[in-house]
């Protein structure tokens, strides 16, 4: 049952990256693009996003455990290190060089977009790189 319920909402997240325009490099660096051919909307994606990551966040975490898991897996550590720093960095560089992300890549990948055939690899690269200098992964914590 847990498959089916990420592979829905797996879907439904693709649906609404392909719909907002996040799939398309283009608008992503036209958003990136202030002085230039600057495309405000999606500030508005992200907006959304937000409200509705706050919203949710807010009303699944009063819950003892998740619907589809045994247990929350949140972050227990709160203190700033290299890693904090240095990986949102190169996180938002491939994002203002390439216009992807991951998820939005990934769905790309899967329209057959041009660019996604060197960034996905690259981005696969840099996860294992990142995996081999060390711990990356996700410290888990009962809210």
């Amino acid at each position: 049952m847990s498959f089916l319920v990420n592979l829905a909402l797996g879907l439904l997240f693709g649906i609404g990256l392909v719909v907002s325009g996040m799939s398309n490099p283009a608008k992503v660096l036209n958003f990136l693009d202030l002085f230039g051919t600057w495309d405000p909307s999606l500030a508005f994606v992200m907006g959304g996003a937000v409200i509705v990551a706050f919203v949710g966040y807010r009303v699944v975490l009063k819950r003892d455990r998740p619907i589809a898991a045994g247990r929350f897996h949140l972050p227990d550590r709160s203190d700033i290190d290299a890693r904090i720093l240095v990986g949102p960095a190169i996180f938002g560089i491939g994002w203002g060089l390439g216009g992807f992300c991951p998820g939005p890549a990934l769905t790309a990948l899967g329209l057959g977009a041009p660019g996604t055939l060197v960034f996905v690899p690259a981005m696969i690269a840099g996860m294992w790189g990142a995996r081999a200098l060390g711990d990356t992964g996700p410290r888990t914590a009962r809210a």
